[in-house]
């Protein structure tokens, strides 16, 4: 399904990880903007989370945006305070126009 171009009105930052060697075998993990790009979010399903003693939530969304070939699921849209991992990229017909990528926002 392709967007109306009217539905691309969220303005996201596509954050890429970096990785650096902390020194002890580990790596510390910092996001370096890759774009700005206008975006469509919708959202598909949310469902309550447990992690250690608290209780949270997630919610799986759609993120649509036009067509760019970098994008993968390492990557993560953030909007304003709103974190989004990508999860899946999809072409959803095939012709580099437009991705739909599912992603999971959490509450925790």
């Amino acid at each position: 399904m392709t967007p109306a171009i009217g539905k691309l009105r969220h303005r996201l930052t596509l954050e890429a990880p970096s990785r650096a060697g902390d020194g002890g075998g580990g790596a510390d993990i910092s996001w370096t903007a890759v774009a700005a790009c206008w975006g469509a979010i919708e959202d598909v399903t949310g469902s309550e989370a447990q992690t250690a003693d608290r209780t949270g939530g997630k919610r799986q969304v759609i993120v649509s945006i036009r067509h760019r070939d970098d994008v993968a699921p390492a990557m993560r849209f953030r909007l304003d305070g709103r974190i989004l991992p990508i999860r899946a990229v999809i072409d959803p017909e095939g012709r580099r126009k437009y991705l739909r990528c599912l992603c999971e926002e959490r509450d925790l």
